[in-house]
């Protein structure tokens, strides 16, 4: 059966044909998806779909991205409250947006075998970064973060990673678990582990 059209505005097509990218490669790993299998989820023609995106892997480029940056309003959609009812909220949706995505989010990461691939590595980091700099406006809002701190928080990111894919793919921890763990851990490197470090560089250099 032909795909059936509904007009929609140029941006929004091309949001709702990501939507459906981004759901087909998280049920299943790239090599299972089809631009065809796209075009059918979208309900569109294989010709649209390549005016927008192009080639299957600039689909796959442009799914990861949307996947990992996170959103211009993630502050302003955080609830009102103490620092730490903010990050714990902050840790749910994170943990809600890699199980949403499962299969992309665990091969854009290593975790699968997809192999190496430059465009998505940059991609990665990229988000890496925005996503550090989203978590140091939590912590400390409208101030500039000292070196420790750009590191420490980095390094959050990656064990955050780790904590995750043990998670989605093994199960070793539950859900309740993982938060509780990348919760307290942030709290922890925030308020005892980055002081500690900042007053010793200050030591060293007086």
């Amino acid at each position: 059966m032909p795909p059936r059209f509904t007009r929609l505005e140029s941006d929004e097509r091309r949001a709702q044909i990501l939507s459906c990218a981004r759901r087909l490669f998280s049920e299943r790993h790239y090599g299972a998806v089809s631009l065809a299998d796209v075009a059918r989820e979208a309900g569109v023609t294989r010709g649209l779909l390549h005016h927008y995106f192009g080639a299957k892997r600039d689909l796959y480029v442009a799914v990861v991205r949307s996947m990992v940056t996170p959103p211009a309003d993630l502050l302003t959609d955080l609830p009102e409250g103490e620092r730490d009812v903010v990050l714990h909220h902050a840790v749910d949706l994170y943990l809600d947006a890699v199980r949403a995505n499962r299969e992309t989010w665990l091969a854009t990461v290593g975790a699968q075998g997809f192999g190496r691939d430059s465009e998505v590595e940059g991609v990665l980091e990229e988000a890496r970064e925005a996503t550090a700099m989203r978590v140091i406006e939590l912590v400390h809002p409208g101030e500039r973060p000292s070196p420790e701190l750009r590191a420490a928080i980095r390094a959050y990111a990656g064990f955050a990673e780790a904590a995750s894919v043990d998670w989605l793919q093994h199960s070793r921890l539950t859900r309740a678990q993982v938060h509780d763990l990348l919760f307290a851990s942030l709290v922890a490197l925030v308020d005892d582990v980055v002081p500690r470090i900042e007053t010793e560089r200050a030591v060293a250099v007086a």
